[in-house]
């Protein structure tokens, strides 16, 4: 092996995430509700979160707790999106945010339709962000929903956002 050869190998890839992904275990829907509570804070505008996981995890349920969050109120009606496909809220401080579910669409062509690009000048929550194929933004927070070793548990995984998921382990 060449010493150039050696040089190239040892350089680090372009495009890594600087941050480690995050894994919680989440014992009940309380413990998932807390989690969007700590997250709320730090999502801005053109900000995406990207709900990944298994029918029944709690995406629906997770993108509630956070919009109810940063809405400061609790008792806000946030439906699924699942027949309507994308639902927009108007929150304090000017926020918009667009909670899509993205289940029923076969791939990103229908998202025009939707309003995908203005919507990403708000927050978005994807729900089925599969769907989204190369509209996909690099920069989400990605949040994958497990079942646990209980009904009730989930785990968490969260990966994204570097510098801005700081004291949510621990």
């Amino acid at each position: 092996m060449t010493f150039e050869e050696a040089r190239v190998l040892r350089r680090k890839p372009r495009y890594t995430n600087p941050s480690m992904p995050i894994t919680l275990t989440l014992p009940d829907a309380e413990a998932t509700a807390r989690l969007a509570g700590l997250l709320a804070p730090r999502a801005r505008a053109g900000d995406a979160i990207l709900l990944d996981g298994p029918l029944g995890a709690g995406k629906s349920a997770f993108a509630r707790a956070l919009l109810r969050s940063l809405a400061g109120d609790p008792a806000l009606e946030v439906p699924s999106p699942s027949f309507t496909l994308v639902q927009s809220y108007d929150l304090p401080g000017g926020l918009e945010a667009h909670h899509f579910d993205l289940y029923r669409l076969d791939g990103p062509a229908d998202l025009r339709e939707l309003g995908w690009e203005e919507a990403r000048r708000g927050l978005v929550l994807v729900e089925w962000p599969d769907r989204l194929g190369p509209l996909a933004p690099e920069a989400a927070l990605r949040l994958r929903l497990a079942y646990g070793d209980s009904e009730d548990s989930r785990i968490a995984t969260l990966d994204g956002w570097p510098g801005r998921l700081h004291g949510l382990a621990g």
